[in-house]
């Protein structure tokens, strides 16, 4: 600026020739403005670019040995402390010594499934070599082959036995006193009701069909083609109606009674996705609805998951279901869930790294001087001694008991919270670009930190928010198959059989047979899911 100054003031001794250079020089510093903004945008919407090509053609994996497979480690700690104006200690470095996994054997791995035997006998048991017949001393195991029986449906048909007394009527001295007698009274026997009124659906039958949609992902209409393959012509509608019903007479007391018990857990971890529903009144079909889920903590001894539909995204959902909860609720950067009053809320670590792993460099050369790389290696260290806690090594193997809640406060307070302080010590240092992905993984750990830091507080509260999401992903990937709902009564089903099937399947269940069990009781009956 004094350069340009002291140009028109002693070269340029013309007035005219002075509001020209003014003019030049004005349009040139908003030019360079103009410049470096557009610089920035094209920088960013780069990065967004490659973040798209990433979700639709790369790995999907966040693994450290993925997303940083040529960074090595970062010095995180020193460099924090010469950077801030700080005194940080050094957290104390954990050495968990790898296990040797012992490979299971065929037995052990088959150990639960059913062996049918079949012994080849010796056909000619003379002796080839005196000609004396020979004894059998005993059975040699060849090998085992593992079979497979394809599915077969079959009618049960209900026949009631009938049966008639030759003497009733017959005996007028004997039948006097009796004037309502009938000559050959006629009785059938008792039939049990069908499980759903003027329908030939069986407890086995909607318990594949429930197992089928909402284990392993397969729609009502591709169903419909299989059991027509199987000689049977079943509709998906007509499915689609029984699976209602049943919810409402077998599996809602024991979704209300898991309701019960969740909300007496010390911690619970919530989450929620969309799910589209076509015919839901006062909104149109494009209008994304959710499907909301809660959890206990790992800290508990059985686990409860529970899948609630509502119609929108808003936290008053979260505090009606959860009422007064007072415990703490671990959950990602969504701010309705304030609405509960009085849960104490909790930040999710997993979210944060995931945010820095997004704001990675496609270059993997500029690794090792990244300031999102460094982001993720403060993450890692957080995880890596939870997994210490935990009794687990690198390799997720338990190699030792987990700690006590006490011992694990105890522990975070020595050795994850320094780590902690020199996140948000070095969070300070960094100056992303505005708009950028780094600058958004940094305002995030930024705005999250009071949740963040809560983990601290008690060896009760997980780190992450991962039970959740873990619990949710089996109805993400039913989504994609069957797309939609029809229906809100057909979203409340939905809901409570992925309640029932992710809580058995997660306690250790068989969840067919399960479902077996459940509906073969009377509706009502709580069968519970662990």
């Amino acid at each position: 600026m004094e350069q340009w100054e002291f140009l028109i003031r002693e070269a340029i001794r013309s007035p005219e020739m002075e509001l020209k250079v003014r003019a030049v020089f004005a349009e040139n510093t908003a030019l360079h403005e103009e410049n470096s903004a557009l610089k920035d945008e094209l920088s960013v919407l780069k990065e967004r670019l490659a973040w798209f090509e990433k979700q639709v053609y790369g790995q999907k994996s966040e693994k450290s040995e993925v997303v940083l497979e040529t960074a090595e480690q970062l010095p995180l700690f020193d460099e924090a402390e010469q950077t801030a104006d700080v005194n940080l200690k050094n957290p104390e470095y954990i050495d968990v010594k790898a296990s040797k996994r012992v490979k299971r054997t065929r037995d052990e791995i088959y150990a639960d499934l059913e062996v049918e035997e079949v012994v080849h006998e010796v056909e000619d048991k003379i002796c080839d070599k005196c000609g004396s017949e020979m004894t059998v001393i005993g059975k040699e195991k060849i090998r085992d082959e593992l079979v497979y029986v394809p599915a077969h449906l079959f009618l049960r048909r209900h026949v009631a036995e009938v049966v008639k007394c030759t003497a009733c009527g017959m005996d007028e001295s004997r039948d006097a006193d009796l004037p309502d007698i009938e000559k050959c009274h006629i009785r059938s026997a008792e039939v049990p009701a069908p499980m759903i009124p003027h329908s030939f659906c069986t407890p086995e039958l909607l318990a594949h069909i429930a197992y089928e949609k909402y284990c392993k992902a397969v729609p009502l209409t591709r169903l419909e083609k299989d059991f027509k393959a199987k000689g049977v012509n079943l509709s998906s509608t007509t499915m689609a109606n029984w699976i209602i019903m049943a919810s409402q007479r077998w599996l809602k007391p024991v979704w209300e009674q898991m309701h019960r018990e969740l909300v007496t857990s010390s911690v619970i971890h919530a989450d929620e996705t969309v799910v589209q529903v076509l015919h839901e009144p006062g909104k149109k079909a494009k209008t994304d609805s959710r499907m909301w889920v809660y959890c206990n903590g790992k800290v508990d001894g059985k686990s409860n998951i529970l899948f609630d539909y509502q119609p929108t995204r808003n936290g008053d959902h979260a505090a009606r279901f959860l009422g007064d909860y007072s415990g703490y609720i671990v959950c990602d950067g969504y701010d309705a869930y304030n609405k509960l009053k009085k849960a104490v809320r909790c930040g999710c670590w997993a979210h944060v790294r995931r945010k820095f792993v997004d704001a990675l460099p496609n270059d993997k050369e500029l690794l090792p001087t990244s300031a999102a790389a460094k982001g993720v290696e403060y993450c890692n260290q957080l995880f890596m001694l939870e997994r210490y806690y935990s009794g687990r090594n690198e390799k997720d193997e338990q190699i030792a008991d987990p700690m006590s809640s006490e011992e694990r406060h105890n522990a975070r307070q020595r050795q994850s919270k320094p780590v902690v302080d020199a996140f948000y010590a070095w969070l300070d240092t960094v100056e992303p670009a505005g708009g950028s992905n780094l600058a958004k993984a940094v305002q995030y750990a930024k705005n999250e930190k009071r949740y963040l830091c809560r983990f601290l507080e008690s060896g009760d509260i997980p780190i992450d928010n991962n039970r959740a999401e873990n619990a949710i992903r089996p109805m993400c990937v039913g989504r994609r198959n069957w797309l939609f709902a029809a229906s809100v009564k057909g979203a409340d089903a939905s809901a409570m059989m992925y309640s029932v099937a992710a809580t058995a399947c997660a306690n250790g269940l068989k969840v067919e047979d399960y479902l077996i069990e459940l509906f073969r009781s009377l509706p009502g009956t709580l069968v519970m899911p662990w």
